[in-house]
């Protein structure tokens, strides 16, 4: 019996698949736990243009992705924290700082997306990794200064 998953189902598949399960498996498992429908025509339409949906909006968000991405390829930021003398310091530059810095030039990045290779607690340059798609990665150099 042919369904169509409405979630990832472990060692099944995943949301949106169409699998060939046994009908006890279907009937008293997956329909009425709400993670299957019975793949007919009516729903198998119904699939594709769901499909066809989702896949024009994650092409929307690619573009607008790469053009944030163009947008922050020569771009230098400058964080400015509290320092002892000795360079450290106080506290790190987290991705929270990295975020408002970048939205003072006027794109909006999620702080959730952005990650460091090392740990940002001493005062010179560092490179903030920027991940604003599964596709679209760019890597944002900036310099951490006293304040």
């Amino acid at each position: 019996m042919e369904v169509i998953l409405k979630q990832d189902v472990k060692a099944l598949g995943e949301k949106d698949d169409i699998v060939n399960v046994k009908p006890g498996y279907a009937r008293n498992y997956l329909i009425p736990q709400g993670f299957a429908v019975i793949a007919n025509d009516s729903n198998r339409k119904i699939l594709a243009e769901n499909l066809r949906q989702i896949a024009f909006k994650q092409d929307k968000l690619k573009k607008d992705a790469e053009a944030i991405a163009t947008g922050l390829k020569d771009v230098k930021l400058s964080i400015g924290a509290k320092a002892g003398e000795s360079g450290k310091i106080f506290g790190a530059v987290n991705a929270l700082q990295v975020a408002e810095a970048i939205k003072k030039l006027g794109f909006e990045v999620d702080r959730r997306k952005i990650t460091f290779e090392t740990d940002v607690k001493f005062i010179g340059e560092y490179i903030a990794n920027v991940n604003l798609h599964k596709e679209v990665k760019v890597q944002v150099p900036f310099e951490v200064v006293a304040e």
